[in-house]
């Protein structure tokens, strides 16, 4: 290959970089252990509907 090739890589992605660095400051933020907390509950409820039915 030749060495002034661009061959896509990091390049390609650094506008995504980018645009997911910066914050909004109307987004909603939500702590990772509140998602961890409500993904073990919806477990949970799955697995004691799966017995009740």
């Amino acid at each position: 290959m030749d060495k002034g090739q661009n061959t896509g890589g990091l390049m390609s992605s650094a506008g995504l970089v980018r645009y997911f660095d910066s914050e909004d400051s109307n987004a909603i933020h939500i702590d990772p252990k509140t998602v961890i907390a409500f993904g073990v509950m919806l477990g949970v409820l799955v697995q004691l509907l799966t017995f009740v039915a």
